[in-house]
């Protein structure tokens, strides 16, 4: 098929409920993730302070919005309220002190499975893979990068981008590692809400 992934993306429709999605993207030759290849976009004056925050919060992870606020303000001569960074925090994932990104708040009603990595000695490979999410900024935009990783030969089994975290995107990366890589014994991953949900997990249970 020689037409661009854009026009092949477009070809896609997702109210179509005599074919599923997944058929539509094996039809026109991509991966399900990538009909979410899409940048989210934000006002200039946005990503401008999404991008003051990013590198301010890496060296200073203990800063809430408060204090972020101010230092934009005071230090860095902008004039913008909590109400805007509170929506960029949120838009970026972090918040302050928590050892991690927004992308990994859980979901209460999400049944929780044990951590199974203790005094446990990886030996080979596909025996532990690990799946994160990160947000990324980039021209004009941000994206998700979920990826996932064998943990004893640290080669990246599987990887994706998005514009949004859909519990769908996620399986499908995990789905597209198992098929170029085998099935790993045991996929680590933090609590977060996408990982576990009942989509995610009973994915894994079949699949695993």
């Amino acid at each position: 098929m020689n037409k661009s992934i854009q026009e092949r993306r477009s070809i896609v429709d997702k109210a179509n409920k005599k074919i599923s999605i997944n058929r539509q993207c094996q039809i026109v030759g991509i991966h399900r993730s990538g009909i979410y290849y899409k940048a989210a976009l934000e006002k200039p004056l946005n990503l401008e302070l999404m991008n003051r925050i990013d590198k301010h919060y890496t060296q200073h992870p203990f800063m809430g919005v408060p204090s972020m606020t101010q230092w934009l303000n005071k230090d860095m001569d902008y004039k913008v309220n909590k109400k805007r960074i509170e929506r960029l925090f949120k838009l970026m994932g972090i918040s302050a002190i928590v050892p991690g990104p927004h992308t990994s708040k859980g979901n209460k009603l999400h049944k929780k499975y044990p951590y199974l990595l203790r005094d446990l000695t990886i030996v080979r490979p596909n025996q532990v893979w690990e799946i994160d999410i990160t947000y990324v900024p980039i021209n004009g935009g941000y994206m998700y990068l979920i990826a996932i990783i064998d943990t004893y030969s640290r080669f990246v089994v599987g990887w994706s981008l998005s514009n949004t975290m859909e519990k769908e995107w996620c399986v499908d990366a995990v789905n597209k590692a198992i098929e170029d890589h085998g099935k790993p014994e045991i996929l680590n991953s933090d609590q977060g809400s996408q990982f576990t949900s009942e989509l995610f997990t009973q994915n894994l249970l079949r699949n695993c």
